[in-house]
């Protein structure tokens, strides 16, 4: 990177934290923290979703699947497309509904407090892994990077750069600073805004990468045999029925996207929410995972967890390249601050507010919020540093996702639908799917010793993503099934909430029209960075005088569309 790049980083980063602060003012209860004051317009809640899902580990994931398998990596994110659609249909406008300021609010009415810290707990250590891969995967991007000179104390001895540790350390810092201050109002509306800049960004990757190669049709013909397959043998069709199937659950159930539909003011914005997110995963996946795949044409041998980062070293000119890392920073950002958020309003509104409660005061439960989000922040750091001891990230993230996401989520959506489902329907359902995927991997780690062929072991070891899926979809289901139809077939009585009523009081909430003015005056900052940019390279002033003229049209539209409420008649007919 140059100079040049490190001053657009600084003041991207800058930037997000300064929007965290100026939404610290509006954090005056624990609803404004944890729900947005249920004032968020659709719009933002479902850009948020979809900067929820993704992360600088889709880079370095799904990107170095790109480079090694070509067209079927674009397939895998489509599932979570067709996953969050379904989502929008059967499950995102109940949780508006519900009535409730938190998922953990429901989980603790329908089943019970033992399960909420069931739930609690094993989501903690699922997302924080899952989080902790995002940022490590952004870090290990950042220091390919920063090469340092020997007698710094921040240089890896064994790479001449920066070292992952401090990377992980500092990135993670700027997202408990803006996410301790702002709450759930700075995470959304640093979504929008790291939304925007990371597709304009890789925009302009794809469109200078197909310049460099000499066009799409120079790419299909250099491209390696199968490269445009939509699925391969490692992610085969059952997969990628798998893949939807345990994405449906996580989109309908996860915390932290059911907290974005509870934050909208009517359950017919979080259905609009829910389909904003399932339409953009249908449609950008091809443009954000194109660089790594054509990157293939280029360099055939390079690292694939480096493909996506070398692809936009060779044709990104100084200052758009720090733009990039902004853009993968804010990536991760928006994911870890989700899960700093919802957690953090989890131990603060289930935890500690009942504590205080009982002895006879409330406390200051923003400030206790607060506190707690750095603690998990600090949790989250040292789980990102573990990483590499834990089997690399592709590894990781598959693994847990597909273990873990059905017996945690698929109680909670069946919950919302039967009432045949006791706490111990969802105990058994975890207890077993976790012993299930234990003992699979268990068999996978122990040597040939007769009790298993080597070739029925190289089998289950070739189809292991499969098996997995297999396990975490099934075996939940057979359970909640065998529950819902013969142990708790009489019902159980678990609460199940008035939606007519909730969705008659929620008819007149209103969406708030600050986040357009936010958004607005955050993309113009921008257009101003790029421009100033321009001036200052000496490569491709056109094209970047070109992306700020687009970005400043972006943010009069927002800006427009977002408060058309107060601009005069005439002009909303023409809007």
């Amino acid at each position: 990177m140059a100079l040049l790049d490190y001053w657009v980083l600084a003041a991207y980063m800058l930037g997000i934290v300064l929007i965290g602060v100026f939404y610290a003012k509006r954090n005056r209860s624990a609803q404004d923290m944890f729900a947005a004051g249920g004032q968020a317009p659709w719009w933002v809640s479902g850009l948020s979703g979809f900067m929820t899902m993704f992360s600088a580990g889709t880079f370095v994931v799904w990107g170095g699947i790109a480079y090694k398998y070509g067209l079927v990596a674009v397939s895998i994110n489509l599932c979570y497309g067709i996953a969050a659609l379904a989502a929008g249909y059967f499950v995102a406008g109940r949780w508006k509904t519900m009535g409730v300021d938190t998922p953990a609010e429901y989980i603790e009415l329908r089943f019970g407090k033992s399960v909420v810290q069931l739930y609690t707990w094993a989501m903690l250590v699922y997302r924080i892994v899952g989080t902790g891969v995002a940022l490590y995967a952004l870090s290990i991007i950042l220091v390919a990077l920063m090469p340092l000179p020997e007698g710094n104390p921040f240089r890896d001895p064994n790479t001449g750069n920066l070292a992952v540790e401090w990377a992980i350390l500092a990135f993670g810092l700027v997202v408990i600073i803006y996410t301790m201050a702002g709450g759930l109002w700075a995470v959304l509306m640093t979504d929008v805004l790291q939304f925007i800049v990371l597709n304009l960004s890789v925009l302009f990757v794809l469109v200078f990468m197909l310049q460099a190669i000499g066009g799409v049709g120079t790419f299909i013909e250099q491209a390696p045999a199968q490269f445009f397959a939509p699925v391969s043998e490692g992610y085969s069709l059952y997969f990628l029925m798998g893949w939807v199937c345990i994405h449906f659950f996580m989109v309908g159930a996860d915390w932290a996207f059911a907290q974005r539909f509870i934050s909208v003011p009517s359950a017919k914005e979080a259905r609009k929410s829910a389909y904003l997110f399932g339409i953009l995963y249908l449609v950008s996946p091809l443009v954000w995972l194109m660089p790594p795949m054509l990157y293939r044409v280029i360099d055939p041998s390079a690292d694939p967890e480096q493909a996506y980062i070398a692809a936009c070293l060779s044709v990104l000119p100084a200052g758009l390249v720090g733009l990039l890392i902004a853009a993968m920073f804010s990536a991760t950002a928006s994911l870890a601050s989700s899960q700093l958020n919802v957690f953090a309003g989890v131990f603060t509104e289930n935890f500690y507010r009942p504590l205080m409660e009982q002895r006879g005061g409330s406390g200051n439960l923003v400030t206790v919020g607060r506190w707690i989000t750095l603690l998990i922040g600090l949790l989250l750091i040292a789980v990102a540093i573990s990483i590499p001891y834990m089997g690399g990230a592709e590894k990781v993230i598959v693994s847990v996702t597909s273990l873990m996401v059905g017996p945690l989520f698929a109680p909670t959506v069946w919950g919302i639908f039967s009432r045949r489902l006791s706490a111990r329907a969802v105990w058994s359902c975890v207890l077993l799917t976790f012993a299930a995927g234990g003992a699979f991997k268990w068999i996978l780690s122990v040597p040939a010793d007769g009790s298993i062929s080597p070739s029925a072991l190289a089998w289950l070891t070739k189809h292991s993503a499969v098996i997995e899926l297999g396990i975490g979809i099934l075996v939940p289901l057979s359970v909640l099934a065998l529950f819902t139809f013969v142990i708790d077939r009489n019902g159980t009585p678990g609460w199940i909430p008035d939606t007519s009523k909730n969705a008659t009081s929620n008819a007149g909430a209103v969406a708030s029209d600050l986040p357009a003015r936010v958004v607005a005056v955050a993309m113009g900052l921008c257009a101003l960075l790029l421009m100033l940019i321009a001036l200052i390279s000496h490569e491709r002033q056109l094209e970047i005088g070109l992306f700020a003229l687009v970005t400043s049209g972006i943010s009069a539209a927002i800006y427009l569309l977002g408060t058309r409420k107060k601009i005069a008649p005439e002009f909303q007919q023409a809007l």
